[in-house]
């Protein structure tokens, strides 16, 4: 990691606090998150961490492996989120949301319904910002464009896992400025021919900095106290 990584920033007293580690390996995000959960107590604080990572594909709990398509070296990894395939690369925006969801409700499980809409409300409300409408697509998790040319392309990903402490890790995706092509190598969450776009490709050409602190703060307004 680069000197820029871990970097607190302020928040608001109940709201989760963000830590931007850069860019940052998959592998090495995945051993903190599981470190950090799995010592973490009833004080432990909440936090998301913003991330951007080298390219790689990601298979959750159950994901079939044949939806890999052909990876051209990109390495595969064997995650313990839920969902299927999906890809990571420069450019988009990674949100991992570390949180204990007992301290927001005693029934954890119920809530977490709650809390994928809320994130994937977030996603919505940021690519709002820009002028650009998203929208759920019933039983695939995620961000869908709503209008337009590429109406039905997947923009963002969601995946997380829930332990039965009720702590959460694992997260969000938003493609802002990418290399597309990796998408096409696979099913996209295990959809074959789903598009996949990215806001530079509607026209967006914001900063990768921007949309991730845009996000982040999007997610607080929704997972505060």
């Amino acid at each position: 990691m680069d000197q820029a990584m871990d970097r607190a920033m302020d928040h608001a007293p109940g709201a989760p606090a963000v830590l931007d580690r850069g860019r940052e390996a998959y592998e090495a995000s995945l051993a903190a998150m599981r470190d950090y959960t799995g010592a973490r107590d009833a004080a432990s604080a909440d936090q998301l961490w913003i991330v951007e990572h080298p390219p790689v594909y990601t298979l959750g709990l159950g994901a079939d492996p044949s939806h890999v398509l052909d990876a051209h070296g990109i390495p595969v990894v064997q995650t313990d989120r839920g969902g299927e395939v999906t890809f990571h690369g420069p450019g988009q925006a990674v949100i991992y949301l570390l949180m204990d969801l007992k301290r927001r409700r005693r029934d954890a499980r119920l809530y977490a319904r709650e809390f994928v809409h809320a994130i994937e409300q977030a996603v919505i409300e940021t690519l709002a910002a820009y002028n650009l409408a998203g929208e759920r697509h019933a039983g695939a998790p995620g961000i869908y464009i709503a209008d337009g040319r590429w109406q039905g392309a997947k923009i963002a990903a969601l995946g997380l896992k829930i332990r039965g402490n009720g702590c959460t890790y694992h997260g969000v995706s938003l493609n802002v400025s990418m290399d597309l092509a990796p998408f096409g190598w696979i099913n996209p969450c295990g959809y074959a021919g789903l598009a996949t776009v990215d806001m530079k490709t509607l026209g967006v050409d914001a900063p990768l900095a921007e949309v991730q602190q845009a996000l982040a703060r999007q997610l607080i307004d929704r997972l505060k106290g």
